[in-house]
């Protein structure tokens, strides 16, 4: 039986390696890479005009959420945005993109009222945003210096956004 499931494991493995996944797996990063220029992608204003997304930082660090209402790791990071906002506020932008996956304009914008103040919220109906920061899941932020340079990208409800927002403050 074991010698089954060797030849069933190698089986798996040689096929992985001839049609290149194995590799991809193995090297494979987690959203926009580090150094790279935040692209300009569009999305929407919570009233459902066209906005360019790079308009909402340009020319200072930026510190860029994709969230959802129904994300636990989002709730769970709010404090923490919240305070760097305060402490930050006029020095670094902050930005709120809304994934559109089980959420709509309205659902954003009655939750915003309440949360995630002083933020700059847009919402990615088509996922233009999500694609071209190569978004991995909710609660992905992006941290990037007055250049537009990716500086810091996390994910989760645990992150040190205040490091994060000193590397695009030098």
């Amino acid at each position: 039986m074991i010698r089954v499931v060797s030849k069933s494991l190698v089986t798996s493995v040689a096929i992985a390696l001839l049609f290149g996944a194995a590799p991809r797996v193995l090297t494979a990063q987690l959203g926009i890479d580090i150094g790279a220029k935040a692209p300009d992608a569009t999305v929407e204003t919570l009233d459902g005009r066209p906005a360019q997304l790079a308009a909402a930082f340009a020319g200072k660090p930026a510190v860029i959420e994709f969230w959802a209402t129904w994300c636990p790791n989002c709730r769970e990071l709010e404090p923490t945005l919240a305070a760097a906002q305060a402490k930050h506020a006029g020095k670094v932008a902050f930005i709120g993109v809304s994934v559109s996956v089980n959420q709509s304009p309205e659902r954003v914008r009655r939750y915003t009222t309440e949360h995630l103040l002083g933020f700059t919220h847009f919402y990615d109906r088509r996922g233009d945003a999500v694609g071209d920061y190569d978004v991995p899941a909710t609660s992905y932020v992006v941290v990037v210096d007055r250049n537009g340079k990716v500086v810091y990208t996390g994910v989760g409800g645990k992150q040190d956004i205040e490091a994060a927002i000193q590397k695009a403050l030098k």
